[in-house]
């Protein structure tokens, strides 16, 4: 029985989300190797693609699909709203990415990246969202709003 709560009605595949996070990793990992702000960049405009729900325009989204699809794997569906709080801090994050990299404060930009980087290994390799964890703890303590 795949993990889930009543806190949205929508729905999202777990296993594409995998995929994203891998390829989140991935950039970040590019992006604090070489300091070149187009990995930030990508990121960017990634996470606001998937933020106005235009996964058309998500290149992370469209491989994740691919490769779900071409490694036949059968969806595990969750519940949307934790995974697009920690979407949100993602977007927040890559953001932050793509001013201080842009501005060349790699030192700053490198803790970011980190950060990110680390959270997107955990939701990869271990099916582990610390956003969603945060926006759990949120939501309990009243704070989070209803996605």
């Amino acid at each position: 029985m795949p993990k889930t709560c009543p806190i949205s009605t929508r729905k999202i595949n777990s296993k594409i989300v995998r995929f994203i996070s891998a390829q989140v990793a991935i950039f970040t990992l590019a992006l604090a190797i070489t300091k070149e702000p187009i990995f930030a960049f990508v990121l960017c405009i990634d996470f606001v693609a998937r933020f106005f729900r235009l996964q058309k325009f998500s290149p992370f989204f469209i491989l994740g699909q691919f490769m779900s699809k071409i490694l036949s794997l059968k969806p595990i569906f969750v519940d949307e709203a934790p995974k697009r709080f920690a979407l949100v801090m993602g977007l927040i994050m890559s953001f932050i990415l793509l001013v201080t990299y842009g501005l060349g404060f790699y030192s700053f930009g490198l803790v970011v990246a980190f950060i990110i980087f680390i959270f997107a290994l955990l939701e990869t390799l271990f099916d582990y969202c610390v956003g969603c964890k945060i926006y759990y703890i949120l939501r309990k303590l009243g704070w989070a709003p209803k996605i």
